[in-house]
């Protein structure tokens, strides 16, 4: 399986379960992994036979833009859902990174595998 990846997707969204993250957005930064068989699009040179990144790009910073979930963890599961079911792609590896949720530390976050590789 190939693998087409998105890597350091930064978007603002509001995220979080305190008061003060309730009244601001944050920056949370993906990394997405997919699995893609990209040999039709290689033998055609023909878009329609690829994933197209752009769409996949616009249509999560779409999404994530306009959420406002609690947790992390619902985040990330739905993020995996839109990707897995209107992209068909069989598996999805991804990273969402919550950058200075904890004061002593650099990044902080999860990492998801869904579908089947």
């Amino acid at each position: 399986m190939d693998i087409i990846f998105l890597g350091g997707l930064e978007v603002a969204t509001l995220i979080g379960i305190y008061d003060w993250e309730r009244n601001i957005k944050q920056t949370i930064v993906l990394d997405i992994e997919m699995g893609f068989d990209i040999k039709p699009a290689a033998a055609t040179d023909d878009i329609s036979y690829a994933l197209d990144y752009k769409t996949v790009s616009d249509r999560i910073v779409d999404f994530v833009e306009s959420s406002e979930f609690y947790l992390v963890e619902k985040l990330i599961e739905e993020i995996a859902a839109i990707l897995l079911n209107e992209f068909a792609i069989p598996w999805v590896k991804i990273t969402l990174n919550k950058k200075g949720a904890i004061s002593k530390a650099r990044d902080v976050g999860i990492i998801i595998e869904r579908g089947q590789r």
